[in-house]
C-alpha cells in the first residue's frame, strides 16, 4: 500500500492531512507521487500514524512503495497524475 491508498483507506483528502499535521498540503502530494519523504519530527509522525491509523513500520513501507513507484513511472517514460483523485 503506498502513501495515497493509506490515506484514502482512512478517507481523508490532503488538504486534511496537512491541516492536522501542520505542514504544507504539497508535501502530503509529494510523498503521494514519491518526489519525497516524511521528514517529521516524532510528534508530528505520530499525529500522522494516528490519521492513518497505522504504525510507523506500516508508514515507513508506504513511503518506500510510493517511492517505487515514482521509480517505475519515471523509468518506463510514463507521467503519471494522480491529482484527479485527491
Amino acid at each position: 500500500m503506498d502513501m495515497k491508498q493509506l490515506r484514502l483507506r482512512v478517507k481523508l483528502r490532503t488538504v486534511d492531512v496537512a491541516s492536522r499535521v501542520g505542514i504544507a498540503e504539497s508535501s502530503v502530494r509529494n510523498w503521494e507521487k514519491g518526489r519525497t519523504i516524511p521528514k517529521l519530527t516524532i510528534d508530528k509522525v505520530a499525529v500522522l500514524c494516528e490519521l492513518y491509523q497505522c504504525s510507523i513500520a506500516e508508514l515507513a513501507q508506504s513511503a518506500q512503495e510510493s517511492i517505487s513507484k515514482a521509480d517505475v513511472n519515471l523509468n518506463s517514460g510514463k507521467i503519471s497524475d494522480s491529482s484527479a483523485a485527491e
